[in-house]
């Protein structure tokens, strides 16, 4: 089974695992004991809670809850629609299928596969879209209706898309262009390509891209990370640049466009997190990181979801982290998935930095 979840409170957690036998979306409450201000070791309450649960017919690979409302929305990696659901109330513990979001469709000879989904942050609920670049839909959940559609010939397949602000919106690609573009108006999207790596092995590398989150979109920085483990952090400004970038200490793997992730912390400055390579999820410091290609070491590693480090025949740990998300108020909380299932919360420690009290 894989899990992947959007948060959906502070205090809950949507999550989606699928299997050959079944697909379910679940609404989970976080462990009492996460939020006990004192006497911790006093709060017996160490699990989830399931709150609202479902099943669906599909497998779900992507999954948003959307700002402000009972909804979530869900893509199956089989084509480029999405579906609609009700997360459910006081009167019923069922989370059900509501509607469907048709997404575009793709020029004859490109192949099919799955949509990324960013959640407009403001009301009224809207939902960015798309597969490729050239699918890119801005479409409002209540009615269906398209509101805005990315001008591009371009069939670079996307990886991410992140809202900046409420029109503004960064569309990362799995060849490591970066695409901005603003939903106000109908002009051609701000393309940057990835800066050229001081290393290369010559084979091709698959990116994942996130941006920090802040009230100025022009201050954000955003993260490319590439399948060999090279990681490059760049100025909104200059995308085309690197402020800075390293070489992460991670199992490199074969993996597939939808196996990694990174991000940034959202209540941490210059902390990222990572997963997708093993079992484990990496707390990295970029603030140390410099023009010059440099090995980074993590400050932290969570190991829980795979205690044994052995590995299969072909190279692929037993276990994976299928997904990771930063808790939003809680600097160090993160939740964290595995292909086993299982689903954590956890915080973490700077472990070099209390040494040095």
């Amino acid at each position: 089974t894989c899990i992947h979840r959007g948060l959906l409170c502070f205090a809950a957690v949507c999550v989606a695992g699928f299997s050959p036998s079944k697909n379910e979306i679940l609404e989970l409450r976080l462990p009492r004991k996460l939020f006990a201000d004192e006497n911790k070791g006093l709060c017996a309450e160490r699990d989830f809670k399931v709150v609202h649960g479902g099943f669906t017919d599909r497998p779900v690979r992507c999954l948003r809850h959307v700002p402000g409302t009972r909804c979530a929305v869900t893509g199956d990696g089989l084509s480029s629609n999405l579906q609609v659901w009700d997360l459910g109330g006081d009167d019923s513990d069922v989370i059900r299928r509501t509607g469907s979001i048709e997404g575009r469709r793709r020029r004859t000879g490109v192949s099919e596969g799955g949509s990324s989904i960013a959640a407009r942050p403001s009301s009224p609920p809207q939902i960015l879209h798309g597969a490729q670049i050239s699918d890119v839909q801005l479409t409002e959940l209540s009615s269906g209706q398209t509101l805005y559609q990315l001008e591009s010939d371009s069939a670079d397949p996307l990886s991410s898309l992140h809202f900046l602000s409420d029109a503004v919106f960064l569309a990362g690609c799995s060849n490591g262009n970066i695409y901005v573009a603003d939903t106000r108006t109908s002009a051609a999207p701000q393309l940057s390509p990835p800066p050229p790596p001081p290393v290369s092995s010559g084979e091709s590398v698959l990116w994942w891209t996130d941006a920090s989150a802040g009230p100025d979109p022009s201050g954000c920085r955003v993260v490319r990370l590439s399948s060999s483990g090279q990681a490059l952090v760049s100025d909104l400004r200059n995308l085309g640049g690197a402020v800075s970038r390293a070489q992460l200490d991670v199992q490199t793997r074969r993996c597939g466009p939808d196996d990694v992730r990174v991000s940034w912390a959202p209540a941490l400055d210059d902390c990222i997190a990572v997963s997708g390579f093993s079992g484990a999820v990496q707390i990295y410091d970029a603030s140390v990181w410099t023009s010059e290609l440099q090995e980074a070491r993590p400050l932290f590693e969570h190991r829980g979801h795979a205690v044994s480090p052995e590995q299969s025949d072909d190279g692929v740990p037993p276990i994976l982290v299928t997904s990771h998300v930063w808790h939003p108020e809680r600097p160090r909380t993160l939740l964290s998935a595995a292909s086993d299932g299982s689903v954590h919360v956890w915080d973490w420690v700077d472990q070099s930095a209390a040494d040095k009290r």
